[in-house]
């Protein structure tokens, strides 16, 4: 087993005062050869978004675009004709594919808006740009891993164009489980969201991450009230 620590305090950070953003990888002004991407892991934004602010209206192709509200709302268009709100317990995805325009703007007036948005390489290139939106309540069982992401569309959650799946781990009381990689070639990027845990044998605190390769499972040993996303995607793609 091959490790990677991404401590929180270590990531790419950007105050625009309508925007605080937090990179894991190399984003915008933040660049640091070391963290580029992690296989076809190529973008993880923490962002936190003033009310009434957002971003305009801008250009993506070929990137698969995973949106993931932690709080507040996000109203979305597009140039597929796509208008939608996105809220917390939501899952977006945007297969961009040959090319879409999309913007995204904090409706409400008195609350800002918290949220992970998430690039992933895709496995084929120029495909027709498509759109889904979930509830992903129903799918979450307390104290356990349950999935949110795919490649396949008759899994539960969403579907992407690459070999990957995330799970979120939502933790009431302290519990150690085993995640088992869906396909042992890849690797996991576990993001510690909120509180904290031991995976792998390396502690993590809020906003800690870990790079997991070169192994089909692992351990994890969640302390209560803490939650973690768990991303496995291909190393090589």
């Amino acid at each position: 087993m091959k490790k990677i620590i991404h401590p929180a305090k270590e990531r790419g950070h950007q105050d625009h005062g309508w925007l605080k953003a937090n990179h894991s990888f190399s984003f915008a002004n933040f660049f640091d050869p070391q963290k580029i991407q992690f296989g076809a892991l190529r973008v993880l934004n923490d962002d936190h978004i003033a009310a009434g602010m957002g971003f305009g209206t801008h250009p993506h192709d070929n990137m698969e675009i995973i949106t993931l509200p932690l709080e507040g709302d996000l109203a979305h268009k597009d140039s597929m004709g796509h208008g939608a709100i996105i809220q917390e317990g939501d899952v977006q995805v945007i297969s961009a594919g040959t090319g879409i325009y999309h913007s995204e703007v904090n409706p409400n007036k008195d609350q800002h808006v918290a949220l992970l948005q998430i690039w992933i390489f895709p496995n084929q290139k120029d495909v027709t740009p498509r759109y889904q939106q979930m509830s992903i309540r129903d799918l979450k069982k307390d104290n356990e891993f349950y999935q949110i992401l795919s490649p396949n569309a008759e899994d539960a959650g969403v579907w992407i164009h690459q070999n990957s799946w995330m799970h979120f781990g939502d933790f009431s009381t302290s519990k150690t489980l085993e995640y088992t990689l869906k396909d042992p070639s890849n690797g996991v990027y576990a993001f510690q969201i909120e509180g904290k845990g031991i995976l792998a044998g390396e502690p993590l605190h809020k906003r800690d991450a870990i790079g997991i390769m070169e192994t089909s499972s692992f351990q994890y040993e969640a302390e209560a009230n803490s939650r973690i996303l768990l991303i496995e995607v291909p190393l090589n793609y």
